[in-house]
């Protein structure tokens, strides 16, 4: 599944849901299915800046692709990493940086976050962009 596919897949699942309250119970449910992050994985290394709770990031690239694990410390948030790990996991640094991430925007989660999650939402998104960006450079050169 491409991550277009992927994305369009999110927004229906989103468009199921008729208020923001379902969407953020949704969400909380996402974060309890992310599969838990390995103690190791939990190091300064991996906490993504920017974010007001703990977020951890781990990557590794297999196949010319990359796979994400990822954990929070809060329920929302660990949902919002999982709905990234879902979308980009699996995929070459190229398909990523090529990406748009107007999905974020169709299901409202940009619309309904507080500032400081917004804040986190980005530096989430900017944080696989940057391991993307790294890899494809690793590549090249």
């Amino acid at each position: 599944m491409t991550i277009q596919e992927k994305q369009q897949k999110v927004v229906e699942e989103f468009s199921f849901l008729e208020d923001w309250m379902d969407k953020y119970e949704y969400l909380i449910e996402l974060g309890k299915n992310l599969p838990p992050l390995d103690d190791s994985s939990k190091q300064e290394k991996n906490l993504i800046k920017g974010c007001q709770s703990r977020v951890w990031l781990d990557v590794r690239r297999e196949n010319g692709k990359l796979f994400f694990k990822a954990d929070s410390d809060a329920l929302i948030t660990k949902g919002i990493i999982s709905l990234l790990v879902q979308v980009f996991s699996g995929h070459t640094p190229e398909e990523i940086l090529d990406s748009n991430m107007d999905f974020i925007e169709k299901i409202g989660l940009k619309d309904h976050l507080s500032p400081t999650r917004a804040n986190g939402l980005l530096s989430m998104i900017q944080q696989i962009q940057m391991y993307a960006l790294v890899a494809n450079t690793e590549k090249s050169s």
